[in-house]
C-alpha cells in the first residue's frame, strides 16, 4: 500500500479515537474513557509500517513510554483508608501513571503518588491490577503512619492510651476518675520520661508514697492504672518489660464498709455545718449513693435521681431516692447539686473521722433503711441492687410507694 494512503488511513483512525474520547470525557463514563484512552495508547505505540514489519524486529526495537493519570471510581475510593477518601473525594485527586512498552506484546504500568507528605509507587502489568496494589498501599502507608505516630514519653503515650483505649472501654465516671487519679499522683512523678527509662524502684516509690499517706485505696487504683498504661505500651514494642512486675504492693482488703453511729451521723454533719460538704455528705449519707454517682445525682422535685453506676448494660439507668425526713432540713432551698472531687470529701471525711471511709455512708443509709423497716425492695431500688432477673423484668414500682417508704426513714 502507497505509503500517502497509510498515513491518511493512520490519521483517519486516530481522529476517530480522540473524537471518542472527547465525547466520553464529556459523558463522565470513567470505565469507557479508560478503555478509550487504552486504546488511543494502543495505535500510538505501533510502528510505522507495523503490518509488513517483521515479528522479530518488532521485539527488538526500544523501549517506549507512555504517560497517562489513573482515575478512580466512588466504590474504588470508598476501598481506601479514610484519610485517603477525603483527600480523592475532596480535592479530585488523580495518580501519575506510566506505561512502557518493550516490543508488541510486553508492556508495564507504574504508578507514583507524591502529594499530602506521601511518596507510594507501585507497578503491575495490568492496569486494574494496578490500580488494586495503588489501593493496597495506600492502606500500608496509613497503618504505618499509625505505628509510628504512637508517642514515646510518658505523658504522651498515657494520652494516647486513654484517648484511643480507655475512653472507649469504660463508663464516662470512670474513665473521668482515671484521669484525676493520673493527674494527681502519675503524670507528676513520670510526666517526661522516656517510657524505657521508667525503673522498678521509681515505681515502688511511687506506690509506697501513697501509702505513707494514707491513702490505701488511691495506692491500689494507682497500681492498676499505672499497670494497665505499662502493659499497653508493651504491647506497642516500646517497652520491653513491666517495671511494676517485681514491684511490692499489697492490695488491700475491699470492705463493704461500716456503718457509722448515729453520735458519728451527727458529728460528722456539725463539723461541717457552714461549708459546702455539710450539704453533700447529707446527701450521701441519706440517700445511700455509691461514691461514683454523686456527681450525676440532681434534684427532681421530690426525689433524688442519680446513674446506677453498677448497671450491667451499655443502657443508663437511673435510679430514684426519695428525699428522706433526715436529708430535707439540708436539701430546703436548694435547686441544684454540685459535688467536689471525692479525694477532697475523702480527705475532709478522714480528719473528722479518721476510722471510717467515704463508702461507709452508703453502708449507713443501707443499715438505718434496715433498723426503720423499710421494705426489701424498696430498700434495694433506693441503693441500685438488682432484684433479680424477674424482679427487674416486671416489677416497676410507682413514686407514691417509694416515698412512703422513704418516710420510714426517720429518726
Amino acid at each position: 500500500m502507497p505509503k500517502g494512503k497509510v498515513i491518511m488511513k493512520d490519521i483517519e483512525k486516530l481522529g476517530t479515537i480522540c473524537g471518542k474520547i472527547i465525547s466520553l470525557g464529556l459523558s463522565n463514563d470513567t470505565e469507557a474513557l479508560e478503555k478509550a484512552t487504552e486504546e488511543l495508547l494502543q495505535f500510538l505505540q505501533q510502528p510505522e509500517n507495523a503490518a509488513d514489519m517483521p515479528v522479530n524486529r518488532l521485539s527488538a526495537s526500544k523501549e517506549r513510554s507512555f504517560t497517562g493519570f489513573l482515575k478512580f471510581t466512588n466504590e474504588e475510593i470508598s476501598r481506601m483508608p479514610k484519610l485517603f477518601r477525603k483527600y480523592f473525594r475532596a480535592e479530585g485527586c488523580t495518580v501519575f501513571y506510566r506505561k512502557r512498552v518493550r516490543g508488541i506484546r510486553s508492556c508495564s504500568y507504574e504508578a507514583r503518588y507524591r502529594r499530602h507528605g506521601y511518596t507510594i509507587s507501585v507497578s503491575s502489568t495490568d492496569l486494574k491490577k494496578l490500580k488494586q496494589r495503588f489501593i493496597q498501599a495506600l492502606h500500608e502507608a496509613d497503618l504505618k503512619e499509625q505505628i509510628d505516630s504512637v508517642p514515646t514519653t510518658f505523658h504522651e503515650f498515657a494520652m494516647y492510651y486513654f484517648e484511643k483505649y480507655r475512653k472507649r472501654t469504660v463508663k464516662p465516671i470512670t474513665y473521668e476518675n482515671d484521669m484525676y487519679r493520673y493527674k494527681n499522683h502519675i503524670r507528676p512523678i513520670f510526666e517526661s520520661m522516656q517510657l524505657k527509662k521508667i525503673t522498678p524502684a521509681m515505681c515502688q516509690h511511687l506506690l509506697d508514697n501513697l501509702t505513707a499517706r494514707g491513702l490505701e485505696k488511691t495506692t491500689d487504683e494507682v497500681f492498676t492504672l499505672l499497670n494497665k498504661i505499662f502493659k499497653m505500651a508493651i504491647a506497642h514494642g516500646l517497652m520491653e518489660r513491666n517495671p511494676l512486675a517485681i514491684s511490692i504492693h499489697e492490695r488491700h482488703e475491699s470492705e463493704h464498709g461500716k456503718a457509722l453511729t448515729k453520735d458519728e451521723e451527727r458529728l460528722l454533719l456539725e463539723k461541717t455545718a457552714g461549708t459546702r460538704y455539710q450539704l453533700l455528705f447529707a446527701v450521701a449519707l441519706y440517700t445511700g449513693m455509691r461514691p461514683n454517682e454523686y456527681k450525676t445525682a440532681k434534684i427532681d422535685g421530690a426525689f433524688i435521681v442519680a446513674v446506677n453506676s453498677k448497671r450491667k448494660t451499655k443502657k443508663v439507668e437511673y435510679k430514684k431516692i426519695p428525699i428522706t425526713p433526715m436529708l430535707a432540713p439540708y436539701i430546703s432551698g436548694i435547686t441544684e447539686l454540685s459535688f467536689v472531687r471525692l479525694e477532697y470529701m475523702r480527705n475532709k471525711m478522714r480528719a473528722i473521722l479518721p476510722d471510717h471511709r467515704l463508702y461507709d455512708l452508703r453502708t449507713t443509709f443501707y443499715t438505718r433503711c434496715e433498723e426503720c423497716g423499710v421494705a426489701e425492695v424498696a430498700k434495694k431500688r433506693f441503693v441500685g441492687h438488682s432484684l433479680g432477673k424477674l424482679g427487674d423484668t416486671y416489677t416497676d414500682l410507682s413514686d407514691e410507694f417509694l416515698l412512703s417508704e422513704g418516710k420510714k426513714l426517720h429518726y
